[in-house]
């Protein structure tokens, strides 16, 4: 793993959680080292205004919750953190490009709208994937449907509760995880019906709730037709950054990152760094990409 990325991975540790709505932040200590999962294979330009809010993934045959606990109820996982099988971390043979992502956690704390970060996003017509909660849906209806309206913001699937994706119960930051392919297949699939019916094609992208899952609840996201979709910059500090350090963090990211940040935290110094790096990052030839213009398979 590239120094870099390690470094990514210390501060997503100790903060990601701090911007997914008012829970603890201590690490599950108990992960486990990655390894294969013992289950059979699963199924198989710049946005400037004019491309589609939702893409729709993949034609496969509905795959339903009984379909999913008969294939994974005894499956063991071998994995358990930001790597599993198959899990985007970065935009692939992308030179300038990068994809600013978004969270929207929902939930006691975490419900907000950050209205400033995302009108500087409008008015510079920089685009964004944007991964919101069922519970965040709920609490901002009209925003939620302004956004939807809006092309160069693609909406992504953030779960239904905003839980670590596990089939044994595992937590992180001390959050609960599902605790059984069949609750992963809930934490997926209950937003999941509701973007495809409010936005009339589903979501093609997936993060759970703190971005961990083990490689077994990896396999059931791409049996559900969505793909995983982590991080290699984890911008914001689960909204706890400053807008200085949001600002250098952003600016020094590479051409290929996956930025994550939140939108559901207009307290925090999120919308104030992002509005002074974006700028930068333009100027040094950078480009901005929503996940579906880069990700094409």
């Amino acid at each position: 793993m590239a120094a870099g990325r390690r470094a990514v991975l210390a501060v997503m540790a100790g903060g990601l959680l701090a911007g997914c709505a008012g829970q603890k932040k201590s690490a599950d200590a108990s992960a486990s080292p990655s390894g294969a999962v013992e289950t059979g294979p699963a199924a198989p330009p710049q946005a400037s205004g004019s491309g589609p809010v939702a893409t729709a993934a993949p034609n496969r045959p509905d795959v339903t919750r009984a379909q999913v606990v008969g294939r994974y109820g005894h499956s063991v996982p071998h994995s358990w953190g930001f790597d599993a099988p198959g899990v985007v971390h970065s935009l692939p043979g992308a030179k300038k490009e990068i994809a600013l992502t978004f969270d929207a956690c929902g939930g006691p704390g975490g419900s907000g709208y950050d209205r400033a970060l995302i009108d500087f996003l409008r008015t510079r017509h920089i685009p964004a994937t944007l991964f919101l909660n069922s519970r965040w849906i709920d609490a901002n209806p009209a925003e939620f449907h302004r956004l939807a309206a809006e092309p160069q913001f693609e909406i992504a699937n953030h779960g239904t509760r905003h839980r670590p994706l596990s089939v044994s119960g595992r937590s992180a930051y001390g959050i609960p995880g599902t605790r059984s392919p069949g609750e992963v297949y809930d934490e997926i699939a209950g937003n999941r019906a509701k973007l495809t019916r409010l936005l009339g094609a589903p979501p093609r992208y997936f993060r759970s709730g703190t971005a961990y899952c083990d490689d077994v609840a990896a396999h059931i996201v791409r049996d559900l037709g969505e793909r995983f979709v982590s991080f290699s910059v984890n911008g914001d500090g689960g909204a706890t950054f400053t807008h200085e350090q949001v600002h250098e963090t952003v600016a020094a990211a590479p051409g290929g990152s996956i930025v994550l940040c939140h939108m559901n935290h207009p307290e925090g110094g999120t919308a104030e760094g992002i509005a002074s790096a974006v700028p930068h990052l333009l100027a040094t030839g950078h480009r901005f990409v929503r996940l579906s213009d880069a990700l094409h398979a």
